[in-house]
Formats: C-alpha cells, sequence, structure tokens
C-alpha cells in the first residue's frame, strides 16, 4: 500500500499545473494579448483612412488651374470577406468572375487584415449602387477620394499629372501605402511634399449587416486630415494656351521668362497632351498610347530635355565675351568674303550675301559668320596658350547658366554641354588643337547643346545686361514662402558696361531693313530686341530658333522659341516669338494675318 501512498500528491499536482496553465493562458488573452480584444472590435469597428484634399494651384493671375473632383474606391479587407457574392459584385462593378478573382488575390497578397484598394475611381452611378448593397458584401465599404481636374486641358508638361504609388515608394516613404496616389511629373511632382497633405483616420462602428452606424466613441480616436497647400504658379495660363495655339501642327518649344524675376510665364512643349487624359480608369490605357507614340513624343518635355546647338543666337555670347577681352570693340569691322576662310587647307566658313566690312552691331544684325569667327579666333588667341584662352571662354559661357543644371524648381531637365578642353584632348590628343579647330562654336555649332530653357534664361541675363535670377515655376505657397535661392541674382562674368552694345545689335536684328533678319518681329510702340538662329540637323530640315526680349528698355519678357525641323529663324521661329510679346504686353494681337499664317501653319515631318 506504500507504493500509491503519493497518488495524491500526484494527481493533485497535476490538476494544480492544468489549472496555473488555465490562469497565464486566460490573463494573457484578458491582458498580455489584444488580438482577441481587436478582432472582436474588427468586427465592429472600420478604420477608414481621411483622405486629405490636394492642394489645388493657381496661375499667377489667380486663374484656377488645378482642382480636385470627387471620387470613390472600392476597398476590401480580405479576412473580412468571408461571403463573397460573386454574381452581385460581378453585376455591381461589371467585371467577370476571372477579374474578381484576379483583385481578390491580390489583395489577398497584399495582406489578409489591411484594406487595399479592390476598384478605384468607380463612378457615382456605381457608387450609388454599391450603397444600397453594402450590407450584402462584408469585408467591402467605400472610400471617398479625389481625382485631379485640369480646366483648361493644357500645360501638361509643367503641371504634370498624378499617379498610382508604386511598390519602391511604398518601401521607401511610410505615408504611402497601397492604391496612394502621388504627383509623378510637373509641378504635381516637383511640390508633392506641398500639395499632398497630412492624412487622418477615422474609427467607424457597423452593425452586423456592414452598414455604418456612425463614429466609434463620437469621433474621440479620430485624427483629421489635413489640406495640401495651395499653390500659385509663375505662369499665365493665357500666354500658355496662346503658345500651344501657336506650335499646334509643330514640334518645339517656347520658353519665356519675366527678367526681372525669374519667373516663368509659359513652358511649351509641342506636341502636348491633355492632361485630364491621364487621369481615372483610363490613365494606364491612355499612358500606354502617348508612351508608345515613338515619332511625336508626345510625353517627351522638349522645353526641359531636348538638346540643341544654339547656332547663330550663340554669336551674342561671343561678342560679349569679345568686349569683355577688349579683342573687339563696337567699331571693329571684319571682312567678309562669302565667308571666313582658314588653315593650310584654305577651308571656308561660308556666309550669306551682304555688304561687307561691317561692325559689331551689323554684323549681329545680319548675323555673319566671317566676323564672329574672327571675334571667336581673337578671344582664344588673346591668352598665351589655346588651353588657358580656351578656359577662359568657357568660364564666360557657363556663367550664363549654359552647361549646367540651372538648380530650377522643374523635376526634370538637362545640362546641356559647353565641352571642356578634353573633350577635344580626346578627339585631337594633347596639345594637338587650336582655334580654328573648333571654329564653328563661333556660330554656336560643334558640340555645343543647350536647352530651350537654357537659352530663355540667356536672353533674361542679356535682357538684364548681366545678370539672372534662376528660373522657377512657383510664385507663392499657402502659409508658407518660396526657396530664398530664386530670389538672388546670379551674374555673368561680363560687365554690365558691354550689354547695351550688343542689345542694340539685337535691336537692329528687329529694325535695321537692309540687314536685319527678324524684321517681322518688328512692332508699333514696343521695342523689340533679338536674335535669329538656324541649328544644323544631321537628321533632315535644319531648327528654326528664336530669341528675344521686350521692351528695351525694363523688359517685361524674354524668350526663346525652337521649332524642329523648321529651317530658317525668320520662318517659324521669329513670327511666334514676336505675337507671343505681343500677346504678353499688349493683351491683344494687332497682326492676325501672322496669326493665321502661324496657327494654320504645319510642318510635315
Amino acid at each position: 500500500m506504500r507504493k500509491f501512498e503519493n497518488r495524491p500528491y500526484i494527481i493533485g499536482g497535476f490538476f494544480s499545473v492544468i489549472i496555473i496553465i488555465f490562469i497565464v493562458r486566460l490573463f494573457s488573452i484578458q491582458v498580455v494579448d489584444d488580438s482577441f480584444k481587436t478582432s472582436s472590435e474588427n468586427n465592429v469597428i472600420r478604420k477608414e483612412t481621411d483622405h486629405p484634399r490636394r492642394g489645388l494651384i493657381y496661375d499667377r493671375n489667380n486663374e484656377l488651374i488645378v482642382y480636385n473632383e470627387a471620387a470613390y474606391d472600392l476597398m476590401i479587407t480580405p479576412n473580412q470577406a468571408n461571403k463573397i457574392d460573386t454574381n452581385l459584385i460581378c453585376s455591381l462593378l461589371e467585371i467577370d468572375t476571372l477579374a474578381l478573382d484576379r483583385r481578390l488575390e491580390k489583395a489577398k497578397t497584399y495582406s489578409m487584415y489591411k484594406s487595399s484598394v479592390f476598384m478605384k475611381q468607380i463612378s457615382v452611378e456605381t457608387y450609388t449602387k454599391l450603397q444600397e448593397n453594402m450590407f450584402l458584401m462584408p469585408g467591402f465599404y467605400v472610400q471617398a477620394r479625389t481625382l485631379r481636374k485640369y480646366p483648361y486641358s493644357t500645360a501638361s508638361h509643367l503641371l504634370g499629372y498624378v499617379g498610382e504609388v508604386n511598390q519602391r515608394i511604398i518601401k521607401k516613404d511610410p505615408y504611402y501605402k497601397e492604391g496612394d496616389y502621388m504627383g509623378i511629373s510637373g509641378i504635381e511632382k516637383a511640390y508633392e511634399d506641398k500639395l499632398k497633405g497630412i492624412k487622418g483616420e477615422k474609427l467607424l462602428l457597423r452593425d452586423v449587416h456592414n452598414n455604418i452606424k456612425g463614429s466609434f466613441k463620437n469621433g474621440k480616436f479620430d485624427t483629421k486630415s489635413i489640406s495640401g497647400k495651395n499653390l500659385t504658379s509663375t505662369i499665365d495660363i493665357f500666354l500658355q494656351n496662346y503658345g500651344e495655339q501657336l506650335m499646334k501642327n509643330k514640334r518645339g518649344s517656347i520658353v519665356a521668362i519675366e527678367p526681372s524675376t525669374g519667373e516663368i510665364l509659359c513652358l511649351v512643349s509641342a506636341p502636348s497632351y491633355d492632361p485630364n487624359t491621364l487621369v481615372g480608369r483610363k490613365r494606364s490605357e491612355n499612358y500606354t498610347i502617348l508612351n508608345n507614340d515613338s515619332i511625336s513624343k508626345p510625353l517627351f518635355n522638349r522645353a526641359a530635355l531636348a538638346q540643341y546647338p544654339p547656332g547663330s543666337t550663340f554669336k551674342l555670347i561671343n561678342a560679349l565675351i569679345g568686349l569683355q577681352e577688349k579683342v573687339i570693340s563696337r567699331n571693329t569691322h571684319f571682312e567678309c568674303d562669302d565667308g571666313f576662310v582658314y588653315g593650310e587647307e584654305k577651308r571656308k566658313m561660308k556666309c550669306h550675301e551682304h555688304r561687307s566690312p561691317l561692325n559689331l552691331e551689323e554684323s549681329i544684325a545680319t548675323s555673319c559668320n566671317a566676323y564672329f569667327c574672327n571675334v571667336y579666333k581673337s578671344i582664344i588667341e588673346n591668352y598665351p596658350s589655346t588651353y588657358e584662352g580656351y578656359d577662359a571662354w568657357r568660364n564666360y559661357v557657363v556663367s550664363f547658366g549654359l552647361g549646367n543644371w540651372l538648380n530650377n524648381d522643374l523635376p526634370t531637365g538637362q545640362k546641356g554641354f559647353v565641352p571642356k578642353k578634353n573633350y577635344y584632348d580626346r578627339i585631337y590628343g594633347k596639345k594637338r588643337w587650336k582655334s580654328l579647330t573648333n571654329l564653328s562654336l563661333s556660330i554656336g555649332q560643334d558640340a555645343l547643346l543647350t536647352t530651350p530653357i537654357q537659352m530663355a534664361n540667356m536672353t533674361a541675363a542679356i535682357a538684364n545686361r548681366g545678370y539672372y535670377y534662376t528660373p522657377h515655376i512657383i510664385k507663392e505657397i499657402e502659409n508658407d514662402s518660396v526657396e530664398t535661392r530664386f530670389k538672388n541674382k546670379i551674374y555673368t562674368e561680363i560687365d554690365s558696361s558691354y550689354f547695351n552694345i550688343v542689345i542694340k545689335g539685337m535691336q537692329e536684328v528687329v529694325e535695321n531693313k537692309e540687314l536685319g533678319t527678324s524684321n517681322v518681329a518688328k512692332m508699333k510702340d514696343m521695342i523689340v530686341c533679338g536674335k535669329t538662329g538656324t541649328a544644323q540637323n544631321p537628321h533632315g530640315e535644319d531648327h528654326s530658333i528664336f530669341i528675344g526680349f521686350a521692351p528695351k528698355d525694363n523688359p517685361k519678357i524674354a524668350l526663346a522659341v525652337y521649332v524642329e525641323n523648321g529651317g530658317w529663324g525668320s520662318t517659324w521661329a521669329v513670327p511666334i516669338g514676336s505675337l507671343m510679346i505681343e500677346k504678353y504686353i499688349n493683351d491683344t494681337i494687332s497682326r492676325s494675318y501672322l496669326e493665321e499664317r502661324i496657327v494654320k501653319g504645319e510642318i510635315k515631318y
């Protein structure tokens, strides 16, 4: 009997252990582990993101150019969607069972417990039907969103568009969740931090039929969203629209800047597209169509990304450098024998027919190639060695913002190219090249590349007699300030006293009936200063270029116009530039015949 005397203790101990396990488990469930509480709450409480209103965008005259429009996303929480009526959902959403299964699988892959978008941007009609049947769709709910609306259907490259975030963005920035939107290009991207606002969260009570019964504890635990900030752009939307009208059936760009501030007045890239086509459920389909257009490239922002030789417009820079280096004066004359003959092989840089010799202002007016070959050669040979002369010349050039990022607030751009001396070392060998080797730099060719926005900025620097402000697209931010770097003057390396000589030459370009190449830009009661250019194009007809500003004193607008394959600068770019100047300053067009010719004009590509 002694061998059973411990049995009561063993049995008692066994039950004691069982009881302790139950107590620990109960404590864990009730106190430590809140998953059951959460699960219980999830059955009656829905957490709904309170998406903030995205900031509005106005033009410089307070015209509303971007606003928001109501839209709805159908959301799903997979672990709660345990009774899916396939026929009902397919009928309401007008999709087949295959599409429904695919969307379900995507939501489950994202998370069984977190909400995600089942179908985005549903119509108001569908939204109404869903609301009537929501009690039959456990695990689903509708969330209010907004879509961007662009009332003028223009300025697509400048305003940009909004798109859904991808997984890379979600991993990088915890603010964004599956189905969120953010700016993809243009102002929408550049000022995303200002426009997006701050999300809030609502806790909503629901009944067993999935109907919302009100806020949880009267909204005590809700957080309100904070709207994004409204922006005032620097652009004049009516000037922008007019520029797009003039560039219809052409390829190229127009960039106009207010010289006294660096504010971008318009940024036209043609061909363009209606920014509203990249909004809504057809966005992906429309984007694919635009992106696949490899001929016209409507998504390509030519104003900021296209790089062209500046052509003869660059002669103004060589004139200023020549004056600064004192290798020429306004009275310096050079002969032109139908061009400039150079080298042992007697090669010739050809020029068009005009009287000879010419002084500096006359050479600018008629764009004499021979004159500027002499200027460039004199600049380089003004130094003991070609390297020193070239470095000095290049330093002057880049001080106009060429060959480098302008540090503006556009989210995209190109540096252009002003070659360094090692570029020519690689081609010709060290110390085996001289001023005549890259002589076409004198007329804006060789390896030089600039973008239209850089050329507009260069023109603004000339209009200001030696300085510029960094071009920018935002004028005001609600309850915030624009970056101070846009308020600072940036000086070129040219003394201000030399600019008036070159500017007088630009005036002659427009007004000199014998020599001027831009007489069509002349206007009554306003002095317009300009310069034509024709950029050589190895792929076809040359590009037509015009840069100019007006009025001559206290200038209000400086611009650059590029028309691809447009031939001479005077053919397309000059009339377009002069019409833009007249429209901006006078707010009306007196030369309707010219306007009609340009608007109806078409370049066959």
